[in-house]
Order: C-alpha cells, then sequence, then structure tokens
C-alpha cells in the first residue's frame, strides 16, 4: 500500500539528527526529530552519492525519500536518497543562478586570467586575522621563504557583512600594490563559505589588476571567486604553496645555472679560442712577410745549391786543367829546351828541319833554354 502511495514515496521533512550512526556497511542510521515527533531514517550505502557533508549530531537537515514500514518492528521508517542542510537547496539554486549570470557576462573567461609572478617580493593576504588559515599560511611561507613580505588585510570571512570587508580588503591591498593578493578561509558549509558566493567578491576579484588567488575551504569546497580569480588553490595551505617560491631551491637551481653558465662560457672561449689559433695560422701563412721569408729561404737554398754546383764545376774544371796543363807542358818547347833540346832556324827565321836546308857558310839562328845563339854552318852531313 505504502509503495503506490505517491505521496509517501517522494516527500521531503526537515528535522534535527540524533541518533546518527555509520554501519560498517556503508548505511547510515539516524533518528529525525523536531519539537513534535521523531522518525527513523535510514540511507543505505548505495544513496550515499546524495550526501555532500558528514552527517552528524544536532545538525537541521531536510530529508528527502520515501516512508515505509519496517516489517520486523512494524514501525514506520524514512529511507532517505538525499540529505541537505536546511537551507542549502535554496543556496545552491541561488549560487546556480549566479554562476551562469557571471559567466555569460564573461568573467569565468580564461582570457581575463593574469600570470601569477614566479618571485613575488610582497603578498597580500585577505582573511581571518584569528583563523587556523592564516597561521597555516604565515608557517608555509616562513619554511618556504622567510624574505617574501606578507601583508594581511584582514576581513570577516563568515555571516552578515562578512562580503564586504572581503570586497574592501581585495581593493586595498591592490591599491598597495602587491605583487600577489590570496583570499583564504578554511572549510565550512555552504553558508560558512558564502560571502566567497557574492556577486560583490566575484567582481572585485574580476576587477582587481593585481593576480588572484583563491584558497577558499577544502578540497571538495568550490565558491564563485574560485572560478573568477586567476588561480584557484584547494586550499589555503596550497595557495601559499602556490604564491610562495621555495627560496633554498631557488638558490640551489641558480648555482646549478651559475656552474653551467660558467662552464659553457668556458667552453665557447675555447672553441673561440681555437677557431682564433686557426685563423691566425692560416693569416700567417697567407701574410706577405711569411711569403717573402719563404721566397727568400728558396733563394739562399739555392743560393747554397749553386755555390756548391760551381765549386764543384771549378774543381773539375781545374782538374782537366791541371791535366791538360800537364799535357801542355810535357809538349812545350821551353821543356824540351830544358831536357837539352834547341830550336834551329835559318837566316829568314824558318825552321829548319832538314839538313838540305842549309849549306856551308848559311848562318842559322839556334835558340835554347836560356837564350839564342847565331852560327855558322861549316858543313852539312845526312843521317842514314
Amino acid at each position: 500500500m505504502f509503495v503506490k502511495d505517491m505521496l509517501l514515496n517522494r516527500l521531503s521533512i526537515k528535522g534535527e539528527v540524533s541518533n546518527c550512526k555509520y554501519h560498517t556497511s556503508g548505511h547510515i542510521y539516524f533518528t529525525l526529530k523536531d519539537g513534535t515527533g521523531q522518525i527513523a531514517c535510514v540511507m543505505f550505502a548505495g544513496q550515499r552519492g546524495g550526501l555532500k557533508f558528514r552527517l552528524a549530531e544536532g545538525q537541521s537537515v531536510v530529508v528527502t525519500g520515501s516512508i515505509r514500514v519496517y516489517e520486523r518492528d512494524g514501525k514506520y521508517q524514512m529511507y532517505a536518497a538525499l540529505i541537505e542542510r536546511e537551507g542549502e537547496g535554496a543556496l545552491y539554486e541561488k549560487l546556480e543562478q549566479l554562476k551562469a549570470k557571471l559567466l555569460s557576462e564573461g568573467l569565468f573567461d580564461p582570457s581575463h586570467k593574469k600570470p601569477i609572478p614566479a618571485y613575488p617580493k610582497r603578498i597580500g593576504l585577505v582573511t581571518a586575522p584569528t583563523g587556523a588559515a592564516l597561521q597555516d599560511m604565515l608557517n608555509i611561507s616562513a619554511r618556504r621563504n622567510p624574505y617574501v613580505q606578507l601583508i594581511l588585510c584582514p576581513a570577516q570571512v563568515q555571516g552578515a557583512g562578512a562580503a564586504g570587508t572581503v570586497v574592501a580588503a581585495i581593493r586595498r591591498l591592490d591599491a598597495l600594490g602587491v605583487d600577489i593578493i590570496i583570499v583564504a578561509r578554511g572549510g565550512g558549509s555552504i553558508e560558512d563559505l558564502w560571502a566567497f558566493n557574492e556577486e560583490s567578491v566575484a567582481r572585485a576579484v574580476y576587477e582587481c589588476s593585481t593576480p588572484v588567488i583563491s584558497g577558499v575551504g577544502h578540497e571538495t569546497d568550490v565558491t564563485l571567486i574560485d572560478f573568477v580569480a586567476d588561480l584557484r588553490a584547494p586550499t589555503p595551505s596550497a595557495a601559499a604553496e602556490l604564491a610562495v617560491y621555495e627560496w633554498r631551491g631557488l638558490t640551489e637551481e641558480l648555482a646549478a645555472r651559475h656552474a653551467e653558465l660558467a662552464k659553457s662560457m668556458l667552453d665557447i672561449l675555447e672553441d673561440a679560442r681555437q677557431k682564433t689559433e686557426y685563423r691566425k695560422r692560416q693569416l700567417t701563412l697567407l701574410s706577405p712577410q711569411y711569403r717573402l721569408a719563404q721566397y727568400r729561404q728558396r733563394v739562399m737554398h739555392s743560393e747554397d745549391s749553386l755555390e756548391r754546383r760551381m765549386k764543384e764545376l771549378v774543381r773539375e774544371k781545374r782538374y782537366r786543367l791541371s791535366v791538360a796543363a800537364g799535357r801542355l807542358k810535357g809538349l812545350s818547347p821551353l821543356e824540351r829546351f830544358s831536357q837539352g833540346y834547341a830550336y834551329v832556324a835559318d837566316a829568314q827565321g824558318k825552321t829548319v828541319t832538314s839538313v838540305a836546308q842549309v849549306g856551308a857558310g848559311d848562318s842559322m839562328k839556334i835558340s835554347v833554354r836560356d837564350g839564342d845563339i847565331t852560327a855558322v854552318v861549316q858543313e852539312t852531313k845526312t843521317r842514314e
């Protein structure tokens, strides 16, 4: 009967959670009560996808599901398909409407997002001055880089008027000229985080000339400024990690780059030196002075060769001359004269080679080694 009743198959009940128990099977058993009554409820493990938070004692919720009779006890029981915190449904609907409006206006367009500076000197913080989010960001910044200046512009991050303080803090830091602005707070319900879903806050982030990092809530929390901000961080701690560069790591990287650059410079200088030496040798070989020196050396070498050849020729000619002179000496009349021979000529100076050329009484001239003798022929005698 209850299964066929449409009113009992899809209804919503508002009340306070009590006796909440998470079973090892994944089912959730609890009681929903108000000032006049109560009803037992169960959400099976297969329906847990409709639960966006952890159910706990004392929470005011709206449970949507069906009512049936639990046969064992014969009691009515609520079988939950969806559990929402009281007021969350309307807030989600309002959030989706505002999100669609800003999306149509281009506030989420990636082309409007500004790059986050890699090495900021001053970072502005928009958060509650007493929250855990601030301490987490301070600790992370001090660990990563104690030389980065953090400027806190306190804001109310929850409750009535919170959005106005967040907007004022963003604009004040933007006018101050910091390098990055972090808008952050810890996790909470949609009501707790609603200040960061306000249209005024989203527009303040969009109009900010300074890059903005949103670090609101936990990893599963998504607010409107996450879509408008230049960079979304899942938590305030992650926002600090993204904004503050690690000083020691940068120092080590710079040292490694310096060593690499020095080595590259030395390699370049060595290569240039070798090329210069090669060009120098080429210029030396092509220079007029070098060529003149080469020609001069060749001339000197040729001169030495010529001189050696001339000396050899002189020695050879001198030897031949000495041989010829010896031969001539042997044929010389003077040499004959020194051996007792004489040259005989008649009165006319003709050489007398036969007794038939002269007769008795003729004058003759006899030449010997050391002079001439004039003689008269007394007689001639022919030799057989």
